[in-house]
């Protein structure tokens, strides 16, 4: 079968396309296996710093392929929502910074693709929304968990209830978006993004990710002890001393994640 996931590097930074142009990137069985081998890969090699996730063509990703979703039975449809929690789970716990690249319409499973990254960039013609009550389902993918944690509970519920599609601006207003880039930008924007965040010291930036992700929704008292033990493994780092060393002598530091 054809790839329906494109990767490539720009220096530092991974650019992962969901490509199923003629579909508007729908999420096929292959594809989101797909996501969670992309997301793993970049995790485990050394010379990706930041990850970019964006789509082919006109959309970021319509949602689940429906046409697809209509050959499966009951037992098949259980069996792919446990590949959408893994990959999903793989692309949301990845140690690199990852930017989504919302170059489209953004919906249903596509927009929890885009809830699983780090960041967010959008298009200012970008659209986005949970649609699935309107399919007669849930957002089955994290959309009701990470959402949540993104916007807060009552907007959140705002967008889940009503189904509705929300523009740029109102995402950005939302906390939804990190940015909403120029018109016909949002790529470069992405990468410009995470080349930024690749600049960082790759273990300060894995013990920065997995502070927030795990702290955000622990007591405040635990999530201060996940924060003190992030920050004393950095101590012991090669790319500590380096950042010490590179500010006294007013250089830019060289990190090797070490």
């Amino acid at each position: 079968m054809p790839e329906t996931l494109l990767v490539e590097n720009r220096g530092a930074v991974r650019i992962v396309t969901l490509s199923r142009p003629d579909r508007l990137n729908a999420l096929s069985r292959q594809l989101v296996a797909e996501i969670g081998e992309a997301a793993r890969a970049a995790g485990a090699d050394r010379s990706v710093r930041a990850l970019v996730v964006t789509g082919a063509g006109k959309a970021f990703c319509a949602g689940a392929d429906l046409k697809e979703r209509q050959t499966m039975t009951l037992d098949d449809v259980r069996e792919f929502l446990g590949l959408y929690r893994a990959s999903f789970r793989d692309l949301d716990r990845c140690p690199k910074p990852v930017v989504a690249a919302i170059n489209g319409l953004a919906f249903g499973g596509g927009l929890e693709v885009a809830l699983c990254c780090d960041l967010r960039v959008a298009d200012p013609a970008a659209k986005m929304g949970l649609t699935e009550t309107r399919l007669g389902i849930i957002p089955g993918a994290g959309g009701t968990q990470r959402l949540p944690r993104v916007i807060g509970v009552a907007r959140a519920k705002d967008l889940v209830l009503t189904g509705r599609h929300v523009g740029a601006e109102e995402a950005l207003s939302l906390g939804l978006l990190s940015r909403v880039s120029a018109a016909g930008q949002v790529l470069e924007a992405a990468i410009a993004l995470a080349t930024q965040c690749a600049e960082g010291a790759p273990i300060a930036l894995a013990c920065a990710l997995e502070a927030i992700d795990d702290g955000t929704e622990a007591p405040l008292q635990t999530g201060l002890d996940l924060e003190r033990d992030a920050y004393l493994a950095t101590l012991v780092t090669k790319d500590r001393d380096e950042g010490i060393a590179a500010f006294k002598e007013k250089r830019k530091p060289v990190f090797r994640g070490e």
